[in-house]
């Protein structure tokens, strides 16, 4: 009768070297395995920056209406915070401050609305247009293939509002702004060319 430890019957598999030798590549293939499963769901994705709330600078644009009655019953009906999650609070503007401008803390880059502006060269007969909670929309991309950035031009009001938001930020803006614009704005005829 031979003995456990013969050589002709294999290796005891009751010594914890050995046990050790079978389950530690056993294990590790295991925890790899779980590390590349994670890595792409999204698990060890960097967290989104904060967005920056510091006075924004903006760049003047023409807006012949800015300043005008109806611009200023906008502003003033615009909610402080921006649905989103977590909501886009106002941000400050730098001076000298633009008129007809506001502005929301977003990342990567800021909700900025402009109203009184002229009318789009984008807007023809055949734009396609988005109604957004009674408000007619004209989109604009940024022009990239992979546009970061959109513009709505609300092109139905006795005023144009335009509205650039970051494209991760969902519709949730456009549609907070859209009823600030039809309590505000009463609508007209779209001028097309």
């Amino acid at each position: 009768m031979s003995s456990p430890t013969d050589p002709r019957h294999g290796p005891d598999l009751r010594r914890p070297a050995v046990v050790l030798a079978i389950a530690l590549p056993v294990l590790l293939a295991l925890v790899v395995a779980g590390l590349g499963i994670a890595a792409r769901a999204g698990a060890f994705d960097a967290p989104a920056p904060a967005p920056e709330t510091g006075p924004l600078a903006l760049a003047p644009v023409d807006a012949p209406d800015a300043s005008s009655p109806a611009c200023a019953n906008l502003l003033a009906a615009l909610p402080a915070d921006l649905p989103g999650d977590p909501a886009f609070p106002a941000r400050p503007l730098a001076e000298p401050g633009q008129p007809g401008a506001r502005a929301w803390a977003a990342a990567p880059r800021p909700v900025v609305l402009r109203c009184g502006l002229p009318r789009p060269q984008e807007l023809t007969p055949t734009s396609t247009l988005t109604d957004v909670n009674g408000v007619s929309w004209l989109t604009i991309g940024d022009g990239t293939p992979q546009p970061t950035l959109v513009t709505y031009v609300a092109v139905d009001r006795q005023v144009y509002v335009a509205l650039t938001t970051p494209t991760a930020v969902g519709t949730g803006p456009v549609q907070a702004v859209s009823d600030a614009i039809a309590r505000t704005l009463p609508r007209t005829d779209i001028a097309v060319r």
